[in-house]
Order: structure tokens, then sequence, then C-alpha cells
């Protein structure tokens, strides 16, 4: 165990609540899976969802260990060229994607030999806000033109989002963002940032309108179910997604200060995303105010951390990367908090290490295992440098040394005494090596 920790490079402190989110995960996965467990004539047993959680858990960590010990400024180049495979595995899903849970949105592929599926946008995110943080590094000492700009960064942001758009607004929206955050913060002109925010909101508008000319269309189908979703946001009109958002509020009030105890959940039984978009009410429900905030507060510090690896960053690519793909960590688990406490419509975001799914998982630990890259990169420049600067100090002393002794013999001639102890060539003197004296 010792050996693997000794192993475990980067920023600690990061790699500490990651593993706390983790292991904290396990418990609500376990009670809030019983549901699934029940569904379809089950028996009820949810240890099948725990182990398959604890493998999940387990290949996002060796995802983390693997991500990170590859240097981080390798990934300028592989989201170049993993951005056009991207937009083929988002074509392919869009087109014959799988449909879980009865959703009317083909967000995963089957992936071939192995039986589990994938959702495409998780990994077009990370290999999108890569490709942005490329850009803006790359251009960050040439004056930058709209013109350019908009064929070399914008051009690839906007096939992105239009192959995830028609079944995951959400995460589309989040991605647009993200991407105009990250511009913002790698000094893109402001002006052109405001030209782009307009040109995505008339290419939704553009979408919706498309989509009542055309509501028989397949590309479409999702935009009676945004409409829906708003409309009970801010009416009373009774839905399914309402009497998701009735049955969390439910558990929220039910769980008080300090929760009814692990396991002890009510509105588990009710909750039909109980162990993904909304668990983080059966979480309050089971371990009340108290497990609420705190596990606000991980993700809070794990925020802050992140900051502080992105202004310890050694290089404006590394500031970027820290900044593009860990600050959607963060925001998506502000999403699913406020989503359950009906801050915000439903989404279906997941909560970041917390939420069942294996996909989810894996793509937030290969983030994150970037992130760990770029804070292992400045542990090995600051290390360089302190090697650096003890050889130069050694060498220094070396030195001091050497002129005294050369000035302690150079008086004992003048003074007539033969120092027998020293002579300038003498090849047991330790700078001699140093000078390369023979």
């Amino acid at each position: 165990m010792k050996q693997l920790l000794n192993n475990l490079k980067g920023d600690k402190v990061i790699w500490t609540f990651v593993a706390l989110l983790a292991l904290f995960s396990f418990m609500p996965v376990f009670s809030a899976s019983s549901n699934l467990a029940y569904m379809g004539h089950g028996t009820g047993n949810t240890l099948g969802y725990l182990l398959k959680h604890l493998a999940h858990i387990c290949i996002g960590f060796a995802i983390i260990y693997w991500v990170h010990k590859v240097p981080y400024h390798y990934f300028r180049a592989i989201s170049k060229v993993a951005l056009p495979v991207v937009w083929i595995l988002l074509a392919y899903t869009l087109i014959k994607g799988t449909v879980i849970a009865g959703a009317n949105a083909s967000r995963w592929i089957q992936v071939p030999f192995i039986g589990i599926t994938f959702q495409t946008s998780t990994l077009a995110f990370i290999v999108l806000m890569i490709f942005v943080a490329r850009y803006l590094s790359k251009k960050r000492e040439t004056p930058v033109t709209f013109q350019n700009s908009l064929w070399e960064l914008w051009a690839p942001v906007f096939i992105t989002l239009m192959f995830i758009l028609p079944a995951n607004f959400s995460t589309a929206a989040l991605m647009f963002a993200m991407v105009v955050m990250l511009t913002f913060i790698g000094k893109y002109p402001l002006k052109y940032i405001g030209f782009i925010i307009g040109m995505g909101v008339a290419a939704l508008m553009l979408f919706i309108l498309m989509s009542k000319a055309f509501p028989d269309a397949k590309f479409f189908n999702r935009v009676h179910t945004w409409e829906s979703r708003l409309e009970n946001f801010t009416t009373d009109k009774p839905d399914e997604d309402d009497y998701q958002i009735e049955k969390a509020k439910i558990a929220i009030a039910s769980g008080g200060i300090q929760g009814l105890g692990p396991g002890k959940s009510v509105q588990k039984n009710f909750l039909p995303q109980s162990s993904s978009d909304f668990i983080y009410a059966i979480i309050v429900e089971e371990y009340g105010l108290i497990g609420g905030i705190t596990v606000l507060a991980l993700y809070m510090l794990l925020f802050f951390r992140f900051i502080v690896a992105a202004h310890k960053a050694n290089s404006l690519f590394g500031k970027l990367v820290v900044v593009g793909v860990g600050f959607p960590i963060v925001f998506q688990a502000l999403i699913n908090m406020a989503v359950a406490v009906e801050l915000l419509p439903v989404t279906g975001q997941t909560l970041p290490l917390i939420s069942s799914g294996g996909s989810s998982i894996w793509m937030t630990c290969i983030a994150l295992g970037i992130i760990i890259g770029v804070t292992k990169k400045e542990e090995e420049v600051a290390a360089e440098k302190e090697e650096k600067e003890q050889r130069e100090e050694t060498l220094r002393r070396m030195i001091d040394a050497q002129i005294k002794r050369e000035e302690e013999a150079e008086a004992a001639l003048l003074a007539g005494e033969t120092p027998e102890s020293y002579s300038i060539e003498d090849k047991t003197n330790p700078m001699n090596a140093v000078l390369g004296k023979t």
C-alpha cells in the first residue's frame, strides 16, 4: 500500500477529495438501487448493483492512475485528432444510439464484445474542452481575428454541439457555457464572445422553429420534452418530471438535520432515478442537512483545488486545461443539486463520482487524471528546480572552500611557511573533479 501511495503523483489534496467522494458514494448507491432491484419482478437484492458500482469506481481509479502518468501536453495533439472521431461517434449515437429506461433520446452506444453502454457526449465534452484550450494557448501570442477564430475555433464547437443538442439539450447547454467561460478566461476578445452567444441563441431558436415546422421528425422529438419541463418548472401542471421533483422535495424535507439514517430512505422506492439523477435527494433524506452540506463542501473544496492547480500550472495550456475539464465537474454537481431542490428544471445531469453509471464515472476520471497530470508536472518542475538549486549551492560552497584554501596557502607562502596540508595541484582535492583537474 505504501508503495502504491508513493506512485501517486500530483496534487494529493485532489486525490483525497476524489477518494472521499468515491467512498461516500457506496452507501447512497447501495440504498437507492432498491427500486431498480425490484423493477421487473426482481428480488430486491441491491448487492449486485453495489458490486457493479464498485467495479465502475475501481476501473475509474485505474483510469485516473493511467491518465495522470501521461504527460499532459500530449493531449494537445490528441484533441485535434480525436475531435473528428468524436463527431463520427456522436453522429452514430444520434442515428442508431441506444435508448435507456424508456427515454426518447438516443444518448448511448453499445460497445461491441463488452456488453456495456457508453454515453458519447461525455467523451465529446472532454475532447472539446481540451481542443479549445489548445487553440487559446496557441493563439495567445498572435492577434485573434473573428473570421479566423470562427473557422478554427467556433466551427468545431458548433459542429460538436449540433450532434449533441437533439438528444441532450442540458449537456449541450452546459458545454456551450463552459466553452464561453474558458474563452473568457483565455482572454478571447469580449466583443467576439458577445457575437458568439448571439449566434448560439439564434441557432437554438432556428432549431426550435424547425421542430415546429416538422413535428413528426425524429430529429426534433426532444423539443416537446424541453418545453414540457420548462412549463412544469414555471407552472403547477402535473407531469412525470413534476412527480420526480415532488418526491425529491419530500425526501429532502424528511431528512431534517440529521437524516433518517443510512439505508432508511422511503422515497427511494418512488423516485425512478433515485440512484443517478436524484441521488442527492436520497443523500439528504438519509444523512440530513449535515450530509447534504458535507457533499456540497467536498465539491467546493475540489473546485478550490482546481483553481490552485490552474494558478500553479507552468504553462498557459496547463492552466486552461485544468479550468476546461475541471470546472464542468463541479458545475455539473451544482446543477444536479439545484434540480433536486427545484432551483432548476429537470436536466438529467448526474452527480459526478457519486451517481451510479459507468461511462459518466469513467469520463469524470479521465478529466481528473488530466488535471492531476498537470499538477504532477508542476511537482516535477519544482523538484528539478530544487535539485538545480542544491547543485548550485553545493558548487558555490566548494568554490568558496577552494578560494579560502588558496588564500590560506598564499598567506603561508608569503610568511615563508610551507603548507604541508594543501597543494593547489593536490589530486585528492574535491574541487579538481568539479573543475576538471587531473
